[in-house]
């Protein structure tokens, strides 16, 4: 059929998770309490960040970028869906959907930048102890935060810019609980080739970058450690690391399993979209709550404070 017979798309159809009630239900209870606790554990730690003077270094600084773009990557996407569960107009305007593209992408491009920062941080302390502070300082430190920062809004604004020049005509479903640029390319009634290629780009950029810098700082890591002297040596450097080797982890992974291995299904690849865009914001407190002396202290110093 000729295309001039479709109407121009100026808003789009969420399909979202499941038509059942029972479901949807429990899925805004889900989404719900992880939101809050998202949103409750990430400022917890940039508010101890910012007034414990112990937390006042490099690694914790990183850390409070990281909070924030987690709070970022869920804010850019939880309310909007919850607001779809509780009604039954699942619609979402053209410019909103844009702008949801551009704000989670930002959040997501900028947590990878942030990863890799601190994995060479991690380098820094544990493999040239002796030059960590004069190398990290806050001049640096702010500069390269700002380069995280930037880079993300950059890989957003060409991702978001590519895909919301595509023409859109006739069908404006999409089968999914938020807009992603790569579902969203499916609906585009013209050649979506230029745009693939964009968005392949930038994702190869912010994604291989950071991986090849954390892959060569623990890897440098690790030799050191394994030539420690002492157990005790290495235990202590192996615990400095742990948390955010397990936030790279969960991060990274679910970011390879949604985006480059196919999946049999649509339900497959919204589910693991809940995980990384809804539930794994509010592990990366957690995990560095639980696992970091620092960290439990502080929070220890705050609570007997406001106790008195």
């Amino acid at each position: 059929m000729n295309q001039n017979n479709y109407t121009w798309v100026t808003e789009f159809l969420l399909l979202g998770l499941s038509d059942d009630p029972q479901t949807r239900l429990l899925l805004i209870i889900l989404f719900l309490g992880v939101y809050l606790g998202t949103v409750l554990g990430s400022l917890l730690l940039i508010y101890l960040v910012i007034t414990e003077s112990q937390l006042h270094t490099p690694m914790y600084f990183f850390l409070c970028n990281l909070s924030l773009a987690d709070l970022w990557a869920s804010s850019s996407i939880v309310p909007q869906a919850l607001v779809h569960m509780l009604t039954r107009k699942k619609v979402i305007s053209f410019m909103g959907c844009a702008a949801q593209i551009f704000l989670s992408i930002i959040s997501g491009a900028t947590q990878c930048s942030v990863l890799a920062v601190m994995s060479y941080d991690r380098y820094l302390a544990i493999c040239n102890p002796m030059h960590y502070s004069l190398i990290m300082t806050g001049r640096i430190c702010g500069h390269l935060a700002l380069a995280c920062w930037f880079s993300g809004i950059v890989i957003s604004s060409v991702d978001t810019i590519f895909t919301v020049c595509l023409p859109y005509q006739g069908d404006n479903r999409i089968d999914h609980f938020f807009c992603d640029a790569p579902v969203l390319l499916t609906l585009a009634s013209g050649d979506t080739h230029k745009a693939e290629i964009a968005i392949f780009s930038m994702g190869v950029v912010i994604l291989l970058a950071p991986v090849s810098l954390i892959l060569v700082s623990y890897g440098s890591i690790i030799v050191t450690i394994i030539r420690m002297k002492t157990s005790s040596g290495r235990l202590k450097a192996f615990s400095t690391c742990g948390s955010h080797l397990l936030v790279v982890i969960l991060f990274y992974g679910t970011l390879i399993i949604s985006y480059m291995i196919p999946t049999s299904s649509r339900e497959q690849i919204k589910g693991v979209a809940v995980f990384y865009g809804v539930i794994n914001p509010m592990l990366n407190p957690i995990i560095y709550s639980l696992r970091n002396k620092d960290v439990t202290r502080a929070l220890r110093n705050t609570i007997n404070r406001i106790k008195s």
